[in-house]
């Protein structure tokens, strides 16, 4: 859900809570909203989506556009920053005046649902049997799915060829925490950064933390787990042992990337989004999924958006809803729009094309596979409660005002009181 795209925006950087709305990730300059009620009048559907900088020549605004011509109607699109969409959407579904259609970021779907914004898939005849599970769990709560995702981007490991081949270290042996970490060692010694990451005290960080907290074996239900305390572990023995600088405890993805990109990091923890910059950057890079603690590829936690139906009074708009949705995400505008867009697709078979278009997607789609959305141990509304206290008590490690041990146990107490 986090990146600082083209797009200019953090994907799935969303604080979740209805109160905290206004206080969410950034993206561009918002949009202004249009009346639903009027609008619906005349074979009109509105369409609200968290891209307001793409205007109606681009790529995206004609494919929607296309998509309401093909099934007889006109759709009236609003792009709106993500902090503004989410509580648009709250406030309408309130006021019974949503848009027809709502393309939002996949961990505020659940808050949406919870509220009773949304219909579900199955209310809305909308066939989910294409998309990947995993991938598709970040829009589902006790058993229903609201939406469909319009594709996916989590996390994996960049690394610079030239200073790991430096320091004597061949890639293919980092497979797990201890090989990393044997890795980092070597890099050091040979007078280069190891890794640099987002160890921000905000959702962003958490969204870092979680692939390493996840790889560990840890569960978001208990934040102060052994395995929890093991992640905490390894991000503070890199900032104590000299592997990962101190400005990770501030630094954003772009911080970090920007940092990578000086050419004396061998890793960083990073997204698909970032491609087209690492492309240009002159860099001899490569990209690996980001290894669990005993081997394998970690969970890391899926961005992207969910294309949704808030609810209707009038549920006959619904047939022509379902209609403009599944031409959004048929095989082919996915693929069109999933590599604009820079992200993977939500279906194998679109995967399948985008990687045989770009080899550089190979890791990519691995590391899709094995990600996990951030609400899908059905915590919904309870996630940014608990990622509030996750990133505060790596936050301490980190700093080392607590050990790792202490900062997460106090950060699990904290949040089981929280989510009573």
């Amino acid at each position: 859900m986090i990146n600082s795209t083209k797009r200019g925006r953090f994907v799935g950087a969303a604080v979740l809570t209805v109160a905290a709305v206004a206080g969410l990730a950034a993206c561009s300059s918002g949009g202004t909203a249009t009346d639903t009620s009027a609008a619906a009048a005349g074979g009109t559907y509105t369409f609200w989506d968290p891209y307001p900088q793409f205007d109606e020549t681009a790529a995206w605004s004609k494919l929607v556009a296309k998509c309401g011509t093909d099934n007889g109607v006109t759709i009236q699109r609003t792009g709106y920053d993500t902090s503004d969409l989410t509580s648009k959407a709250l406030l309408a579904g309130q006021q019974g005046n949503s848009p027809d259609v709502l393309l939002i970021d996949n961990p505020v779907v659940s808050t949406l649902a919870d509220a009773g914004v949304l219909t579900t898939t199955k209310d809305l005849g909308l066939d989910t049997s294409n998309f990947q599970a995993n991938i598709l769990a970040a829009g589902q709560l006790n058993g229903d799915t609201y939406g469909v995702p319009i594709g996916a981007n989590t996390l994996a490991l960049y690394y610079n060829k030239d200073v790991l081949s430096a320091a004597g270290v061949d890639i293919s042996t980092v497979k797990d925490w201890d090989s990393l970490n044997a890795a980092l060692a070597k890099v050091k010694a040979a007078g280069k950064q190891g890794i640099t990451f987002s160890g921000i005290g905000t959702e962003e960080g958490s969204f870092q933390f979680l692939p390493w907290f996840w790889g560990a074996g840890a569960k978001l239900t208990d934040i102060g787990s052994s395995q929890a305390i093991d992640a905490a572990t390894l991000w503070t023995n890199w900032v104590q042992q000299g592997y990962a600088p101190n400005s990770v405890i501030n630094n954003t993805q772009t911080t970090s990337w920007q940092e990578f990109l000086t050419g004396d990091f061998a890793f960083s923890e990073n997204g698909t989004w970032q491609l087209a910059g690492a492309d240009k950057s002159g860099l001899k890079y490569g990209v690996i999924p980001i290894p669990a603690k005993t081997g394998g590829s970690a969970p890391a936690p899926t961005g992207g958006e969910f294309v949704t139906a808030p609810v209707q009074k009038d549920t006959s708009r619904y047939a022509t809803t379902e209609k403009i949705i599944s031409c959004l995400t048929s095989n082919e505008n996915l693929l069109n729009t999933d590599t604009t867009l820079s992200y993977v697709a939500p279906i194998e078979g679109v995967q399948n094309q985008q990687v045989a278009a770009n080899a550089e997607l190979t890791p990519w789609v691995a590391a899709v596979a094995a990600a996990k959305g951030r609400t899908s141990d059905n915590l919904g509304t309870k996630y940014p409660i608990i990622s509030e206290q996750m990133w505060g008590g790596f936050q301490n490690a980190l700093s080392s005002s607590k050990s790792p041990s202490d900062a997460m146990t106090a950060a699990q107490t904290a949040a089981a009181t929280a989510t009573k």
